[in-house]
């Protein structure tokens, strides 16, 4: 990854006939909140930098002085790749304005104060920003990469270097961000990127998930049941309040690389809601209509076991704040713990984005689980190839079986059921991917329910879940979906192989022992669900919680690629994360045991003339299985050649260890301790890629099989 973008670059300079050089950037820092840029590959004279660029620009001096204030005027004058938004002075001086008077900020005048004026030439108002805010204006209009107007032509969403994206749209050669503001003067070239200036300050909203929904006016019967439910409070946090340390971030490779480490953990939310004219269209025209239909949708769900298994029966009456309220449930069905933009519910391919990292082939499709508020309760988003329309609990009949080898299966055995809830996008209506202070809001085709199709149908599967999209803290600080460029530029321009986590960063992680040390891998050419995997090293003991599930009995497996640098642990589970809980999972498992051993019995299956059948069933004897067949095995590219490692997929790279059978109900947590047995090897790794939970109506299956994908 970091030699894809180096040569990236080098063929950029190449191409505009520069030379790099050693020279001094040549401006004066204030006060600085971010990491230092890495200086040893500055520019010479001989080209013009982003910070030379917006320097010598008169009508762009406030912006200058917002860069300047925080240290990143340096981090444009540096070696990388960057896409600048530099607004006018007008722009900024308005944008303060605005910010000073919004009555409905999180924090009053959004921490500003009037500290009179500034020296001659200034605009007094700058002097109202505090340091905070100058880093979240300038980072918020500052990319890694290169982002032409061609590549923002018709609709895309930016990702910034303030872990919040940006929208773009475009079209007859005019490029709107955010829907405000328009880039007036395009394109310009510079030596570390492109420089688009605009007319207004990219609007980042100071509002709540809440306050930003009752500014729209097509949500307002939804947006009554969110108030009458009292869930907005729910939806109040933008961070948690601590500051976070952090002493041993350095990677275990050769060189002990510095990683990045986040200092603050931003909470966000994403609410999934109707507008009006679909609940219309149903016949639901104002709240108590809708109060009526809950009842006929929740009012006797028996498939919905969490609150039965807590001794709370369900509530049709009109305290509309408690939790097992049919009101409450519906709404709570809507919102999730994890606040993204329409374009990151899935790892979605985008070759602008992920050149060589989105790693699906052999028909595989994008899709996640994500836990709501619904207590207990999971909804799946889909996003069927080719194309990018997405759907929430589309259910398709015996889904992850077959009746073919090496394949999904015939069309007779894969009916759809249900097509599940289209989620808009940009380009199919203007109330998409709304985004607000603390997440995002996306509209729906149609009416979102937790029915009894989606524990009986669309969950009984074999589930797969990503490690960062149950953990999601990777999502709202913009880690899961970050670039190994992105990873460099808030690293100072260190390293953006992996990040570094204190031990205290995650909710739903345990650490038993101050020994652990928490990294993920960034999106790379790994032999990795989604090219990403959460890990870590030392003398481990950790347990993560795993996402609730439907009352069953479900076959748990673990994902991981066996390699010699790796470990060897003993897992649990547990109801609680209280080690007394805790109860083993089979005999510990090493990881550096080569796939060929006979302890696993791992073969070509494209040299087998049955395609690997026998040879899976002796596996599965051993409790192992293959990888899935719909993600690159990166591993072979060498040996196989493309064409051949995308028939193979992980299939012949990655292995799956059936951990056991478990008994589960859906009012009870589920807690995955990982415990290293060698405590002398502190640099072996653990690997949490991605888990399985298989219902055994599908493990058990009289007539048809597991697929491999």
């Amino acid at each position: 990854m970091k030699g894809v973008t180096k040569m990236k670059t080098n063929n950029i300079l190449k191409r505009l006939g520069f030379m790099l050089g050693v020279a001094v950037a040549g401006v004066t820092v204030f006060t600085s909140c971010n990491p230092e840029p890495d200086e040893s590959d500055l520019f010479t004279a001989t080209g013009e930098t982003a910070t030379d660029f917006i320097l010598r620009k008169s009508e762009l001096t406030s912006f200058t002085y917002i860069l300047r204030r925080v240290g990143l005027d340096r981090n444009l004058a540096s070696y990388g790749e960057y896409t600048c938004y530099a607004p006018v002075n007008s722009a900024i001086t308005e944008y303060i304005d605005s910010l000073y008077n919004d009555e409905k900020a999180v924090i009053p005048h959004n921490s500003m104060e009037d500290h009179g004026a500034l020296a001659a030439g200034q605009h007094a108002e700058l002097n109202w920003l505090s340091d905070s805010l100058c880093n979240d204006i300038a980072r918020y209009h500052l990319s890694s990469g290169i982002h032409t107007t061609i590549e923002m032509g018709g609709s895309v969403t930016l990702s910034t270097m303030l872990g919040r994206s940006i929208s773009a749209s475009g079209a007859t050669g005019v490029v709107v961000l955010n829907k405000v503001a328009t880039i007036v003067q395009a394109d310009s070239t510079v030596t570390n990127g492109v420089v688009h200036i605009i007319d207004k300050v990219i609007p980042n909203s100071t509002r709540t998930l809440s306050d930003e929904l009752e500014r729209m006016p097509d949500f307002k019967i939804f947006m009554e049941a969110l108030k009458l439910t009292g869930l907005t409070d729910s939806l109040k946090k933008s961070k948690k309040d601590v500051e976070y340390t952090i002493t041993d971030y350095n990677d275990n490779n050769s060189t002990k690389d510095p990683l990045y480490h986040p200092t603050e953990c931003k909470i966000a939310y994403t609410i999934f809601a109707e507008p009006d004219e679909v609940f219309q269209k149903a016949g639901i025209n104002n709240i108590n209509d809708l109060i009526e239909k809950c009842k006929e949708w929740y009012g006797n769900a028996t498939w919905y076991t969490y609150f039965s298994e807590k001794g709370k029966p369900i509530s049709q009456g009109t305290d509309y704040t408690e939790r097992n309220n049919v009101l409450n449930m519906f709404v709570a069905y809507h919102l999730l713990y994890a606040g993204m933009p329409v374009d990151q519910l899935v790892f979605e391919d985008n070759a602008n984005r992920w050149p060589n990292e989105w790693n699906y082939v052999n028909g595989g499709e994008p899709f996640d689980y994500y836990e709501t508020m619904l207590p207990g309760t999971l909804m799946k988003i889909w996003q069927p190839q080719p194309g990018k329309a997405l759907y929430i609990n589309r259910w398709i009949s015996r889904n992850t079986l077959t009746d073919e080898v090496g394949t999904k299966g015939s069309a007779a055995i894969h009916e759809l059921k249900d097509p599940g809830v289209r989620i808009n996008r940009a380009t199919d209506t203007d109330n998409t991917n709304i985004q607000a202070y603390n997440g995002y809001i996306h509209s729906l085709r149609g009416i979102l329910l937790y029915h009894e199709n989606v524990p009986k149908g669309v969950l009984n599967e074999r589930m797969r879940f990503e490690a960062t999209t149950f953990l999601p803290e990777f999502i709202n600080n913009g880690i899961r979906m970050s670039t190994n460029g992105e990873m460099k530029d808030l690293n100072g321009g260190g390293s953006g192989a992996r990040v570094a986590f204190p031990l205290n960063y995650f909710d739903n992680v345990k650490s038993y022992t101050s020994e652990n040390r928490l990294r993920y891998n960034i999106k790379g050419v790994y032999n990795a669900w989604q090219a990403d995997a959460f890990q870590g090293w030392g003398n481990y003991d950790l347990a993560i919680k795993m996402p609730p599930l439907p009352t069953g009995t479900y076959e748990f497996r673990l994902y991981y690629a066996p390699m010699s640098h790796g470990g060897m642990m003993q897992f649990y589970m547990g109801k609680s994360s209280n080690l007394s809980d805790m109860i083993a999972l089979d005999i510990p498992l090493d990881v550096r045991i080569d796939k060929e051993d006979p302890r696993i019995g791992w073969t070509d299956f494209m040299e087998e003339d049955d395609n690997g059948i026998a040879t899976d069933a002796a596996m599965r004897n051993r409790g192992y299985m293959r990888g899935p067949y719909s993600f690159k095995d990166h591993m072979d590219l060498e040996k196989a050649g493309e064409e051949m490692n995308m028939r193979r997929g992980t299939r012949n790279a990655g292995l799956r260890k059936i951990l056991g059978v478990l008994n589960v109900k859906q009012s009870e947590e589920q807690w995955f301790r990982i415990k290293n047995v060698i405590p002398d090897e502190t640099d072996l790794k653990w690997q949490l890629d991605f888990v399985e939970f298989v219902s055994f109506s599908v493990v058990n299956s009289s007539d048809l099989a597991e697929d491999w994908f």
